[in-house]
């Protein structure tokens, strides 16, 4: 078990030293070498794996929805609901559409390409906003905010689809609901009570709901990352003060948890089979990025970002990683999509979170200073 735990360990820091060198996103590389070490190295989950997997998706999801600014999202409300909503619609119709009248996918397989292909990745977006500071900025608050908007969509979708509706959604429904409404005060008392201690109790008593409110979402047959990321928004006001608890919570899930979910993301991509659907993995990805596009670009016109911010942020809107993987993955393990079905969702997932992502770093980032500039400006 240790020697098994180890080698997937060694694939993280390996990836984590070709980010560094390439500068492109580690959980790109976590997800690229995972693909190599399923298709040429034989390596396999466990139920361990799994579940430090799922952690790592959880804690991330987490985490993303605590960097959303309450105040810019109050304030920019219209920017983040416009640009988050469309940014869901657009693609979703877009891939059921091409999957279930072209392709001929089940009904319920194509609601799940749907579901896959209208995400915008929290991990590459959250990623890049922190490793360029932007997230720091109003335009990487706003970002980050339509793409928790954009997210929370597709989750309450995947949700509202799929979910059993029995006594455990009801349950699963009040205890979030409950928890939601009280955390915030609790949080901070809870803080100032206990907080800064080598005991860590603060980050103990976070994972405790996270892991509450997630075990509930799995009964109910939904997903742990959609109270992740209300819990995580909720409390975003106490972290924008507790900077240093989110660095050491980001810490934990980029070193310990997030690669376990990333590697096993590629895991499951079967290269003889993308070789086999090339074509559709190429119309799927093309189908993403141009509605996307139709989505996002003239609403950022619409709210006067300049050309470079607009494209920009479409770009990144255009990217897929944690919740497109996450909604195949859970297609996959329903026996909702076949394994065929699966490599494809999977590798579009991959490849836009790469393409999209290169191109807006490479071409149209908005330089820091720049934007510290302008705010001075005005």
């Amino acid at each position: 078990m240790w020697l098994t735990y180890s080698w997937w360990l060694g694939l993280a820091l390996i990836a984590g030293l070709v980010a560094d060198w390439t500068g492109i996103s580690i959980s790109l590389i976590e997800i690229l070498v995972g693909v190599v070490a399923g298709n040429y190295l034989g390596f396999q989950t466990n139920n361990w794996i799994d579940f430090l997997g799922g952690v790592g998706s959880v804690f991330l999801t987490f985490l993303a929805g605590a960097e959303v600014d309450p105040i810019v999202l109050k304030s920019k409300l219209k920017e983040s609901l416009t640009i988050g909503l469309l940014a869901f619609i657009f693609p979703f119709v877009g891939a059921f559409a091409f999957t279930y009248f072209v392709s001929g996918w089940s009904i319920k397989a194509a609601e799940i390409a749907g579901i896959s292909l209208s995400t915008t990745s929290v991990a590459v977006v959250y990623a890049v906003m922190v490793e360029s500071g932007l997230n720091e900025t109003e335009l990487g608050k706003i970002i980050l905010a339509a793409c928790f908007i954009n997210d929370l969509a597709t989750v309450l979708v995947l949700g509202i689809l799929f979910a059993n509706y029995n006594k455990w959604m009801v349950l699963f429904i009040f205890i979030t609901i409950l928890v939601a409404t009280f955390m915030p005060t609790f949080t901070k008392k809870f803080f100032a009570m206990y907080g800064n201690r080598v005991g860590q109790l603060e980050i103990k008593y976070l994972f405790f709901l996270l892991f509450l409110t997630g075990g509930l979402a799995s009964m109910a047959n939904s997903e742990a990352v959609l109270p992740a990321y209300v819990l995580g928004l909720v409390v975003s006001g106490f972290f924008l003060k507790e900077k240093n608890l989110l660095f050491r919570m980001r810490a934990i899930a980029f070193a310990i948890f997030t690669p376990f979910y990333f590697i096993k993301a590629g895991l499951y991509v079967s290269l003889p089979n993308v070789i086999a659907n090339i074509l559709l993995i190429v119309v799927l990805l093309l189908i993403k990025m141009v509605t996307k596009y139709i989505a996002v670009k003239p609403s950022t016109m619409l709210f006067k970002f300049t050309n470079k911010e607009g494209m920009y942020t479409t770009l990144l809107m255009s990217t897929g990683l944690t919740f497109g993987t996450i909604s195949a993955m859970f297609g996959l393990s329903h026996k909702i999509i076949t394994n065929n079905q699966y490599t494809v969702l999977v590798t579009v997932v991959i490849l836009s979170a790469i393409v999209p992502t290169l191109i807006a770093e490479k071409f149209y980032r908005p330089e820091y200073y720049d934007i510290k500039e302008e705010d001075n400006n005005v």
